[in-house]
């Protein structure tokens, strides 16, 4: 992370110092982090400021609307940050408002590491915002905002879908894509 020259609290510089040169336009807020003002936001940087929240928390992966945001969905990050295990032990993390732990391990091949980081890919990141309960009605928004990013996501996200277990929230996942114009494989 230290490579993408992302400043966290406390570490360099104390989070006045960081307020400071943000007021000065030094800095811009990204995710957990502050980055350089005039550093290209890639996922790669995104993916990376939100590594504070992981600390301590071994084999996490972002998932949910965590991932959405890594992959380039939306301007800000999400509130309520979202992880799975990336490599099926349960994940000790810590009780929070800011996070959300689940517990389907995803498949190997629904993984990718961005910037150090692992994530769900994109077909799983929106398989999963679309099946996943709808506690969080915001999920189906950053479906939607992925996808726009990425039209043909639509179909590989079917194509994904189809190889996965029926469960719940199949139907409603199968109707978004097919609203989408994309179908199974």
């Amino acid at each position: 992370m230290r490579g993408f020259f992302l400043h966290v609290p406390g570490e360099r510089l104390s989070v006045s110092e960081l307020s400071a040169a943000r007021l000065d336009g030094d800095v811009v807020d990204l995710g957990e982090s502050y980055a350089p003002a005039d550093l290209v936001e890639t996922a790669a940087l995104r993916a990376a400021s939100l590594l504070p929240l992981t600390e301590g928390i071994r084999g996490a992966a972002f998932a949910g609307m965590s991932a959405a945001w890594i992959h380039g969905a939306g301007d800000a990050p999400p509130e309520v940050h979202e992880l799975q295990s990336a490599t099926g032990r349960r994940l000790r993390a810590p009780a929070t408002r800011r996070l959300i732990v689940h517990d389907p391990v995803p498949d190997p091949v629904d993984l990718q590491v961005v910037g150090g980081v692992t994530v769900t890919t994109p077909e799983r990141t929106v398989i999963d915002l679309l099946r996943w309960p709808v506690t969080h009605p915001r999920r189906h928004e950053w479906a939607r905002l992925l996808v726009q990013i990425d039209p043909p996501l639509a179909h590989r996200a079917a194509i994904r879908l189809s190889a996965l277990h029926h469960g719940p929230g199949h139907h409603r996942a199968v109707r978004f894509l097919a609203a989408r114009g994309a179908g199974a494989a």
